[in-house]
């Protein structure tokens, strides 16, 4: 009898020295954030605010690493590979839509491999082009263009990213013909333009409001469905000579496939309560972004829609990945 008390009391003492291990509250390490993108840009951005903000919920840091490069798809892909324990998530944008229907050959399938957790917000883009370019407006500039086809030239932060469709959309719907210069992020692509080394660009009213007010680029037009209340005195691109013309970036939190859904959930309900403080709102809002709120059913629904809109955009506009 002797020796079943013994036994029975080591798995009684395993058992209490296991239970923590497999009981631990989410999250009980550092979680990194993933922004496909190079830093400066929107998704690095605002990364960094709910990085900072989930940090302050959870008690555990919220780690931003930057993997730019091929459009998005290097970072997507350490996501996508990463194990589906709520440990390593994704800053994802448009860019992510889009490249479903221009890069057939990604190692990844976005809604098979990935899980939708949370929309973050959206903004409107900015068209801005050098000093140097002889445009003060966007009729003028479309003259330009079309006086001087392939002459002028449009950074991105990527093919595929929301700057490029914006340039190609623009593009189709102009009638011109603009060389595109993808770069590596839009941090990189709008020291482009600011240096001269190429015409313009479209960008996230939030990362070029300071260069515009500096006068280092001009703002020829917004790209909402109405004015810009950053850049009230910017006519959009429908208004300025291209009607029927809106092109805007959004951003989102995405996870591995298989990732347990209570995390997801959890992930979900509490950068909806970040978002949701009026501070956050307020201070959004004089950056020209709109919150966005959805359960991650209704993202993942949103994600599907914007996949389809997208797909018919480049086949109408012959966007293709250079």
């Amino acid at each position: 009898m002797r020796w079943m008390a013994k036994f029975c009391f080591v798995i009684v003492a395993l058992g209490a020295l296991a239970a923590p291990a497999g009981a631990q509250p989410y999250p009980s390490k550092p979680v990194k954030i993933v922004v496909p993108f190079g830093p400066g840009g929107p998704a690095d951005v605002y990364a960094r605010i709910l990085g900072n903000e989930l940090a302050e919920i959870f008690k555990q840091q919220f780690v931003i690493d930057n993997k730019p490069g091929a459009g998005a798809v290097i970072g997507t892909d350490i996501v996508a590979k990463a194990a589906p324990d709520g440990y390593t998530l994704l800053m994802m944008s448009n860019t992510h839509t889009t490249n479903e229907t221009l890069l057939a050959k990604k190692p990844y399938a976005l809604m098979r491999d990935l899980v939708a957790v949370a929309p973050v917000n959206s903004s409107d883009l900015v068209m801005v082009v050098n000093p140097a370019v002889p445009a003060k407006t966007l009729k003028e500039f479309i003259a330009l263009a079309k006086a001087e086809p392939g002459k002028l030239s449009y950074a991105s932060s990527g093919p595929g990213t929301p700057y490029h469709m914006a340039g190609e959309l623009f593009k189709a719907m102009s009638g011109t013909d603009i060389l595109h210069i993808p770069h590596k992020g839009s941090g990189e692509a709008r020291a482009s333009v600011i240096g001269g080394h190429v015409s313009m660009m479209f960008d996230a009213v939030t990362a070029m409001k300071g260069h515009i007010d500096a006068g280092q680029v001009r703002a020829l037009a917004t790209t909402g469905d109405k004015r810009s209340a950053v850049l009230p005195d910017v006519p959009t691109v429908s208004e300025a000579g291209v009607p029927g013309y809106e092109a805007t970036i959004w951003l989102g939190i995405m996870a591995p496939a298989g990732t347990p859904p209570e995390i997801v959930a959890r992930l979900n309900e509490e950068i909806g309560k970040i978002i949701a403080r009026p501070a956050i709102r307020d201070a959004w809002a004089r950056q020209g972004a709109v919150p966005m709120t959805m359960t991650p059913a209704a993202f993942t629904t949103y994600l599907q829609g914007d996949i389809d809109k997208w797909a018919k955009v480049i086949e109408k506009s012959g966007a293709k990945v250079q």
